[in-house]
């Protein structure tokens, strides 16, 4: 049973979700006076709510994650390197940045995007959306989008443009394939794109954490989604949180939460974040938002930057690839090279 369906009443169980209490086993851990005081409810409320939990876990035969179950998940090493050897790539539009990132954006990883306000991070979060769906007769993965939008900064009308130039360098790379292709001419059109891109417009962060639950069971029947992005992770959370030590503990919750779907699921997921100030050695710069402690919710950053009049992209974390730059620009087609762009291994910020 989930926390959605438990039965208590309709505004303890928003408030629970609001929290980060997304799973019985989240909220069986909690005790009576700390989950009093994150629904800002009475003692009582809290002790009634968590025996209903408990009683929900008892029918369940559920008291926790069982020996066999962690066992279960056990993998060897070499199996864990041919995993990662063998994942997809979504290409980004630019081969510059699909080298410093390895390929591409990477599916069973989440990776995190950020930069000012006009350097292109929608641009890239509707590329990768577009891109996702090349099919895979002309090297790409024949998959589909969702998209979570919570500034109302996604245009149809620039998808559909994007589209247009995803189709034009598909016919221009293969000129003579679409035709004999199963997918043929019908699938090369910007409408077959557009109604592969799952929309989700978010108006509040207890909108974005019930979509976010809502996720898995979405996924679950749309089994041809390969990449989730959500634009941007950090708007509603920085507008209307005061408590910051329990709008960590949420962020975390889905952070993990998008990890275990990413993996499950086989797909990437794009968190594009907004940048802040913070105060350094006598002087203000520029980080990106939600602290130091949500740098470790994804498994790569991708620091987009300006160096004059050129955009750059900067790979700030990655397990497996080394720290590098490299130059791209956005036209009208979509994310594309810079002119005469050549990647770079420096270092900024």
């Amino acid at each position: 049973m989930e926390i959605a369906n438990l039965p208590i009443a309709t505004s303890h169980r928003a408030k629970l979700l609001a929290a980060g209490y997304s799973s019985l086993a989240a909220l069986s851990a909690a005790s009576p006076p700390r989950l009093a005081r994150d629904l800002s409810i009475g003692i009582q409320e809290a002790e009634d709510i968590l025996k209903v939990a408990v009683d929900a876990n008892k029918s369940k035969g559920v008291d926790g994650p069982s020996t066999s179950s962690v066992l279960k998940g056990a993998q060897n090493a070499w199996d864990m390197l041919s995993d990662e050897q063998s994942r997809k790539h979504i290409n980004t539009g630019s081969a510059d940045l699909n080298n410093i990132l390895g390929g591409g954006i990477q599916c069973k990883e989440v990776t995190e995007i950020g930069g000012v306000p006009g350097i292109g991070k929608t641009q890239l979060g509707i590329q990768l959306a577009i891109n996702v769906q090349i099919p895979v007769e002309y090297g790409g993965l024949g998959g589909k989008a969702v998209y979570i939008d919570t500034e109302g900064s996604f245009m149809v009308e620039r998808a559909y443009q994007i589209a247009e130039g995803c189709i034009s360098d598909i016919l221009e790379y293969f000129p003579y394939c679409h035709d004999k292709a199963p997918s043929g001419q019908e699938r090369l059109k910007p409408e077959s794109f557009l109604a592969d891109i799952y929309y989700f417009r978010i108006c509040s962060y207890t909108e974005q954490i019930a979509v976010i639950n809502y996720l898995e069971k979405f996924l679950e029947e749309h089994k041809n989604v390969r990449i989730v992005i959500i634009d941007s992770v950090t708007f509603h959370f920085r507008q209307d949180f005061d408590d910051m030590a329990l709008r960590t503990r949420v962020l975390s919750g889905l952070s993990l939460k998008l990890m275990k779907l990413a993996k499950a699921y086989n797909l990437a997921v794009v968190l594009l974040n907004q940048v802040t100030t913070k105060f350094t050695e006598g002087s203000f710069q520029l980080t990106l938002a939600l602290g130091d402690s949500w740098s470790h919710s994804c498994t790569n950053r991708l620091i987009l930057y300006w160096n004059g009049n050129g955009r750059y992209a900067y790979l700030d974390k990655s397990p497996s690839l080394p720290v590098a730059s490299a130059p791209y620009a956005v036209t009208v087609k979509g994310v594309r090279d810079a002119v005469n762009s050549n990647c770079k291994r420096v270092r900024v910020m």
